[in-house]
């Protein structure tokens, strides 16, 4: 399966304008943003879990990281409420399910393979918040004030997703779990909306795919 999986390519995805797809395990459906292979895939998906569901134990080999955007999601090693921002590195296990549902972000094999750095972080409050930064990426959370217009320095590839609030790039809007993007070589710049928008980011990672 591939989806979205030319990197050289802007790519956006409005959530209100995909569909879910029901995955392999009972209750829980998925909206791909980007996927190349199957179920063990290198993949960024908005995931739903539905009250009481889960899925099977197993391992990531190639690195897990989620945004709990509704809800509260659970494994092994205890509940994460919504803002709840959690890395898995390669070779970690869980057991993950949601006893009363969530909604995450979740993107799967997109680690170094040496990356044994775990992270467990709440992006709550209205302050910036830097989530992981190595050799290879940048992560943050931000909030742009209403009107803000924000430089987007995708030199090595960016992506841009609207927690919460929307902002505008190239002409196109982007409201409420809404994905954007860039790929590398790109510059490009946002513009808050009236309300402002609280924005996870990644950057600096997708040099190696094109």
């Amino acid at each position: 399966m591939r989806i979205n999986a030319d990197f050289t390519k802007r790519v956006a995805v409005h959530f209100d304008n995909s569909e879910w797809v029901a995955s392999p395990a009972a209750g829980v459906e998925r909206k791909m943003l980007d996927r190349i292979g199957d179920e063990v895939a290198r993949a960024t998906t908005i995931v739903r879990f539905a009250p009481g569901s889960a899925f099977s134990a197993h391992t990531h080999d190639g690195g897990e990281e989620y945004l709990v955007l509704d809800g509260v999601f659970q494994d092994e090693t205890g509940d994460f409420p919504v803002g709840s921002y959690v890395r898995n590195p390669p070779t970690s296990s869980h057991t993950p399910s949601a006893a009363e549902g969530a909604t995450i972000l979740v993107k799967l094999h997109q680690f170094d393979p040496q990356d044994r750095t775990e992270v467990r972080r709440s992006i709550n409050g209205d302050s910036d918040v830097q989530l992981f930064k190595d050799d290879h990426e940048d992560v943050f959370v931000r909030t742009w004030a209403a009107g803000d217009v924000v430089e987007l320095d995708a030199r090595d590839g960016m992506e841009v997703f609207v927690i919460s609030g929307s902002f505008s790039e190239s002409g196109e809007e982007f409201s409420t779990w809404d994905w954007l993007r860039l790929p590398p070589g790109t510059h490009s710049r946002a513009v808050a909306g009236p309300d402002g928008a609280r924005v996870w980011t990644k950057s600096r990672h997708l040099g190696g795919m094109v």
